[in-house]
């Protein structure tokens, strides 16, 4: 079996210059394989329909066999946020522009985000050997009287520190699930995450990587279904990509019955956070608040796979807060202070504000 990754391809009744069209195969088509000849299958339908399709638009059995083990891997994964296409965009085996590629999911349709990683956008060329011509032998000459000064310069030359090499500009992908429950990897700027604007427009430069609602409250002018509005939790990250964690920034947004507004109910930030975050309840004597939960890393360590790209903390810590109307508190067993994440130039940024205010006291 071989299946169609081409948006459509027509199948012919013969492989030559001149020919005719038989039938027409669309994404996702399985068709029997009948005959292989050079780059050309000649395949038949599942209506009985026979024709020769280019191998170069098709798929082979194990790499159909793959999308089926990464959809199984994935079937229990906990869906970190809702996200819609921005336009048409095949959805990928590994993340990689230069993966396999199958699936064509359509353009606004909804999907679920299970798990974002960050690879290199443009994989390295492959080395090619050049044979090097032979040397002519290189003429006697003698020594110039400051050959000495020459060598001195040259061992100099060779001690100084040669400059590091660039690290490869990295580009965020996320495995998604769409409605027909296919799973494939999609890059992150193609897909953006399903957010109220109310919401979305206090994100400050940022970007919102989840939006999970934690209660609702009744406000009898809302222009919502039974007057009942939507409090979030949200994960906010830096608009870059190949960060060593999924957010920097958990912020609650409750809504205010008497402005009629989102307001800002918690916040902590900066911070090395991964997904997902978790909603649930705790109860206790005067009754049921609503949680959160997400990870962070015990240290900076950080333990990234080297065939996905995909980020997980060395250490987790797993820190919960519940919330009771406005106000939210640390409750569970881990407790322990959460290390505050400076970003590179913030740390020296501190000191020098700590140092001029010393020189002023001074």
């Amino acid at each position: 079996m071989v299946y169609v990754w081409t948006r459509q391809m027509y199948l012919r009744d013969r492989v030559a210059a001149v020919s005719n069209r038989v039938a027409e195969v669309t994404n996702g088509e399985p068709l029997e394989v009948l005959e292989h000849g050079r780059r050309f299958y000649r395949v038949k339908t599942s209506k009985n329909e026979t024709g020769w399709i280019p191998e170069r638009a098709v798929i082979d059995a194990d790499t159909y066999n793959a999308f089926v083990q990464l959809a199984t891997q994935y079937k229990n994964s906990p869906i970190v946020a809702q996200g819609t296409l921005r336009d048409d965009i095949y959805a990928h085996v590994s993340p990689g522009r230069n993966t396999d590629r199958f699936y064509l999911l359509a353009g606004n349709a909804k999907v679920q985000m299970l798990v974002r990683a960050s690879v290199a956008k443009n994989a390295p060329a492959p080395a090619v050997a050049h044979p090097e011509p032979p040397k002519p032998a290189a003429p006697v000459a003698k020594e110039p009287a400051n050959a000495d000064k020459d060598d001195e310069a040259k061992s100099d030359a060779a001690d100084e520190p040669k400059p590091e090499p660039e690290a490869p500009a990295l580009e965020d992908w996320w495995l998604v699930r769409d409605s027909q429950g296919r799973v494939g990897w999609v890059l992150g700027s193609r897909v953006d995450v399903d957010v109220p604007d109310d919401v979305a427009q206090y994100a400050e430069g940022q970007r919102i990587v989840g939006a999970y609602v934690i209660a609702r409250v009744h406000d009898d002018e809302a222009n919502t279904p039974n007057h009942q509005v939507a409090e979030y939790v949200t994960a906010l990250a830096p608009p870059k990509s190949g960060l060593p964690y999924d957010f920097d920034q958990i912020r609650v947004f409750t809504w205010s019955v008497k402005r009629h507004r989102y307001e800002t109910a918690f916040r902590i930030h900066p911070i090395q956070g991964f997904l997902p975050v978790r909603i649930g309840s705790v109860a206790d004597a005067k009754g049921t608040d609503p949680t959160f939960s997400f990870q962070i890393s015990a240290s900076q360590d950080v333990a990234i796979d080297p065939n996905t790209g995909i980020a997980r903390p060395a250490h987790p810590r797993t820190i919960t807060y519940a919330m009771r109307d406005t106000s939210v508190r640390r409750i569970g067993p881990d407790m322990a202070p959460i290390p505050i994440l400076h970003e590179p130039g913030d740390k020296d940024k501190s000191k020098s504000a700590k140092s001029a205010k010393g020189r002023k006291h001074r």
